[in-house]
């Protein structure tokens, strides 16, 4: 990932927290079926090697699992905040009109290759988890044990597991850091004047940044 260093993102918590939010990360690798993609829900196991382990599962049909067992390498995008950046917010066209649009975004990458499994414990074990994580918030939450485990057993059978390790791991917080802080102040005050929520998130992430660049 093209990274300029007043963009980049070494923290590995703040990574991991990034990693976490992004619900449907999506896998990509390159193997002798060429480029395929898969966009899948993932554990992220923190202290499993030096930057974590992910976890997730295939459909058994998906050919993609076949490409990671035999050792293509995996490149997993987790994106994060993104939107629009109109010059008309810069301090800097009022005063000399030489501005262009841009795209801010948080993105974070990982890259690693993959060890396959197909047993069934490890299986049942996995989804549970995943499904735990995703039911937490909810009153009532469903739990793969309120299904018969027959049933469970013949949906297991339809997948096939992975665990990742992280080999490298790469994050960018593109939030005009490059730019003077009149500029960040004017894009903080249009994004949050937006009507479309994912503006209001990423105005939030540019604030969260200044607060930390203000911390003693």
């Amino acid at each position: 990932m093209y990274t300029p260093a007043a963009f980049r993102q070494d923290d590995l918590a703040t990574l991991h927290q990034q990693m976490r939010a992004t619900r449907l990360p999506t896998l990509v690798s390159h193997g002798a079926q060429g480029l395929l993609a898969s966009h899948l829900p993932l554990l992220l196991e923190a202290d499993e090697g030096p930057h974590g382990t992910l976890y997730g599962h295939f459909a058994r049909a998906n050919p993609q699992w076949r490409d990671l067992a035999e050792g293509s390498p995996a490149l997993v995008i987790f994106q994060g905040a993104e939107a629009y950046i109109s010059p008309s917010w810069y301090a800097a066209k009022a005063e000399h009109g030489k501005v262009v649009p841009t795209w801010n975004y948080i993105s974070v990458q990982a890259h690693g290759r993959a060890e396959v499994f197909d047993d069934a414990e490890r299986l049942l074990q996995l989804v549970s988890r995943l499904s735990a994580q995703h039911e937490a918030e909810r009153p009532q939450p469903w739990a793969v044990s309120d299904a018969p485990r027959d049933y469970i057993d013949s949906m297991l059978r339809a997948i096939v597991g992975f665990a990742l390790p992280i080999e490298r791991l790469e994050g960018k917080w593109k939030l005009g850091q490059n730019r003077s802080q009149a500029d960040q102040n004017g894009v903080r005050e249009g994004l949050h004047a937006s009507h479309d929520p994912r503006d209001h998130e990423l105005a939030a992430q540019i604030n969260n940044q200044h607060l930390a660049k203000e911390a003693p």
